[in-house]
């Protein structure tokens, strides 16, 4: 019977090529992890350090770079870093070379809460506590806040972000026990009413207007309160 060499060569190739692949899916499988590699996305200022998201990633009491491939659980680590209040996502993963990658997005805060509490407000309306590494400059939230109603805050936090004048003017947002709001100026002496959230464009626009015609008659001193809570009307008291 006549062999054909052929199959035989083609079925030995065949079974080297398998017998590799499985020699290098275990040895990559135990191949011991290097130290994290941490990435920060679109990051503009440092709240959480890399040191405290290194300290994240452990597993049983152990660091990360003393497991094996085989062994690490990437949701538990990413669920335990996006438990952070600093954290807004992250993401987990594994390199062919055993280097354990993760990819941080931080939270942006928007609005800094000084009542008798201190924490930011970020740009998802959530709380988010303070940063030992980095202190943002944004408005200050005072009055009457609670961590679980922040949503009036917010829209306004919100409305000054986006708003080139608003951002460069107003330095605190007042929230009184009736939720009736208020603003003050840079280096303005009155208080903005606002009043409620109803027509907050109209609102806004208005004391744009009222700015920069008493700007031009240099007569910003000359106010101590500036109410825009009647439609269509902006009512000034005199010091």
């Amino acid at each position: 019977m006549r062999v054909n060499w052929s199959y035989i060569k083609i079925g030995v190739l065949l079974l080297v090529v398998v017998s590799l692949y499985a020699f290098a899916s275990i040895k990559n499988d135990v191949r011991r992890l290097t130290e994290p590699n941490i990435l920060f996305v679109d990051e503009s200022a440092p709240y959480i350090t890399h040191e405290t998201v290194s300290k994240l990633l452990i597993q049983n009491q152990e660091r990360v770079k003393n497991e094996a491939k085989e062994t690490l659980d990437l949701n538990a680590l990413e669920y335990a870093l996006n438990s952070n209040p600093m954290i807004k996502s992250a993401e987990v993963y594994v390199a062919v070379n055993g280097t354990l990658s993760a990819e941080i997005k931080q939270k942006r805060p928007i609005a800094r809460v000084s009542t008798n509490a201190s924490y930011y407000i970020d740009d998802e309306g959530k709380y988010m506590p303070l940063s030992s590494n980095y202190t943002a400059r944004v408005p200050l939230v005072t009055g009457y806040v609670e961590k679980n109603n922040l949503q009036h805050v917010f829209k306004i936090a919100q409305c000054i972000e986006t708003d080139a004048f608003l951002k460069q003017h107003v330095v605190e947002i007042n929230q009184n026990v009736n939720g009736i709001l208020g603003l003050k100026l840079r280096q303005c002496n009155f208080i903005v009413h606002l009043g409620s959230l109803e027509f907050l464009d109209k609102k806004i626009n208005n004391l744009k207007a009222f700015y920069k015609k008493s700007l031009k008659e240099k007569t910003l001193h000359k106010y101590s309160k500036v109410n825009l809570q009647f439609d269509n009307q902006v009512v000034c008291t005199k010091t």
